[in-house]
């Protein structure tokens, strides 16, 4: 069984109206008729709730990366965190988008080997060699 959320999700009929504001966003800004429980938890602070609703649809808009890179890095992050729920909620993201299984095991292998090289490098404290720093 999983462990029970820490604050209730709001639903949408029980949302006051500044919240119900952020859920129709969401909805609209991704084609679909229902509310993570992520964002339902987020609902009990309705200013946090809209900034990070806010700053994700700006970070996850079209830029020089790709939709798919993006969530791909998302579920790299989310991996290294520990994040249960935002490996869930951006693994299904990413296959949505387009990524296979030999995708996401690829994937998962750099992200293990960058954690455990980074751990080396930071216990070793190797100095970083010249032909890495930016030129000029």
């Amino acid at each position: 069984m999983a462990n029970p959320p820490i604050v209730k999700p709001i639903d949408y009929a029980d949302a006051s109206p500044e919240v119900r504001a952020v859920y129709d966003d969401i909805m609209a800004t991704r084609k679909t008729d229902w509310i993570n429980n992520f964002w339902k938890v987020l609902a009990h602070d309705p200013a946090q709730l809209k900034r990070v609703w806010e700053g994700l649809k700006a970070v996850m808009a079209p830029g020089a990366l790709d939709p798919l890179t993006k969530e791909l890095i998302y579920v790299a992050v989310s991996a290294t965190n520990g994040c249960e729920y935002c490996s869930y909620s951006h693994t299904a993201a990413a296959r949505a988008k387009g990524m296979s299984e030999a995708m996401l095991m690829e994937l998962l292998a750099v992200v293990g080997m960058a954690n455990e090289t980074n751990r080396l490098a930071n216990g070793l404290r190797p100095p970083v060699d010249t032909a890495f720093l930016p030129k000029g």
